[in-house]
């Protein structure tokens, strides 16, 4: 497509990457006999829900709202975890949630009452105390002090002091992995199958969370079908996957327009995008996002350091090299712009949200959305 004809900002949803990431995924259901579910704290255009919804099994929530989005939106399996719940959001989710699962033995004690009256498949997030994570800390829930899960040795005290405490409950989850491969998935399997087996033996089903990244060039799905195979007939129960990036890996851009170009030292391009409001992970990550027709610092003979229009000196995209000099009106195309990033943007600054666009398999595109000023002021008062 010609994004030269696509006013920016805007993000471009590619319905084609999607759909052969999810052909990919709809082969690992079948094949493995699990249950896959769209974490939407990654991808929550529910636009693209009713095409979603022909390759997997539902979606799975962080919270309230995301909750009541995949049920509006989908209307599949509709799956809850978070931290913490009140009182009041319990209230709605045990009327559109199939599965709640809770963080802690004093949550579980606190609601377990009200799910067993709506027949909710209740779970309880373990923590394996496994780390596979590597260089991102922030991302990793087997972190010493983590706040997420119950570790096996809590899980024992609480059981000691009250034997009933998993009466009524169906299921584990575990989610430790964040954009990783089917080996670190093994290795956290063997973890909770030492530390929780046991309790498996009770369960109706596991939960595995997500970060694997199944549509990955180089990911090893036998590995995964094989693993998911053998854990549901060790342990005769039902397996779910929360992929989030693996629906739309690759399945999106963010077209931005050069502004002008600074020069002190090294040459700075500002776009009418940022890092700080359109893509936060860039900042948080870190990492420095794909951009198309640009190579790595010194590959190509010009070099620019993209930024922002917003004023925190740190807006800084990172630091690219093209084969011909930039120029003021320029288009760039920041790739793999799906996931954490519509989800996660915001207006700090005053900055315009991009408008969403949607790009077709056959290479036509429609505006989705469009954003304005209203959308700023009506979050503040």
């Amino acid at each position: 497509m010609d994004f030269g004809q696509i006013p920016t900002p805007s993000y471009v949803i590619d319905e084609g990457q999607l759909i052969r990431n999810l052909e990919i995924l709809k082969a690992v259901e079948e094949e493995s006999g699990c249950r896959i579910l769209l974490a939407q704290k990654a991808f929550s255009n529910y636009c693209e829900y009713p095409l979603i919804a022909n390759y997997i099994s539902g979606t799975t929530a962080s919270g309230l709202y995301e909750a009541r989005l995949g049920k509006e939106e989908m209307g599949k399996e509709n799956h809850v975890f978070a931290p913490a719940f009140k009182s009041e959001d319990m209230d709605e989710l045990v009327q559109i949630c199939d599965h709640i699962v809770f963080n802690s033995i004093a949550q579980l004690q606190k609601y377990k009452d009200i799910c067993l009256e709506h027949h909710i498949g209740i779970g309880l997030r373990i923590n394996p105390e496994c780390s596979t994570q590597g260089d991102h800390a922030i991302y990793d829930p087997c972190a010493p002090g983590s706040r997420l899960g119950v570790t096996a040795s809590n899980l024992q005290k609480a059981l000691a002091q009250d034997p009933t405490v998993l009466d009524g409950v169906e299921g584990l989850h575990f989610h430790t992995l964040c954009e990783q491969n089917a080996d670190d998935l093994a290795t956290t399997l063997a973890a909770v199958e030492e530390k929780f087996g046991t309790y498996l033996q009770q369960m109706k089903w596991l939960n595995m969370g997500g970060g694997h990244h199944i549509t990955r060039e180089d990911y090893d799905r036998a590995l995964l079908i094989q693993l998911v195979k053998d854990v549901r007939k060790r342990y005769a129960l039902e397996v779910y996957l929360e992929p989030g990036e693996a629906i739309a890996l690759n399945a999106g851009y963010l077209v931005t327009e050069v502004m002008d170009i600074v020069d002190n030292d090294i040459q700075t391009a500002i776009l009418d995008a940022s890092a700080a409001c359109h893509m936060p992970d860039v900042l948080e990550m870190p990492y420095r996002p794909p951009l198309r027709d640009s190579g790595e610092w010194g590959e190509k003979p010009y070099k620019y350091r993209l930024s922002s229009y917003t004023c925190l000196a740190g807006d800084i995209i990172g630091d690219y090299a093209f084969d011909r000099p930039l120029s003021i009106g320029d288009r760039l195309v920041f790739e793999d712009m799906a996931i954490y990033s519509m989800v996660k943007n915001n207006t700090f600054n005053g900055i315009p949200l991009p408008s969403i666009y949607r790009m077709k398999a056959d290479g036509t595109c429609e505006c989705i959305r469009k954003f304005g000023y209203e959308d700023f002021k009506n979050r503040l008062s």
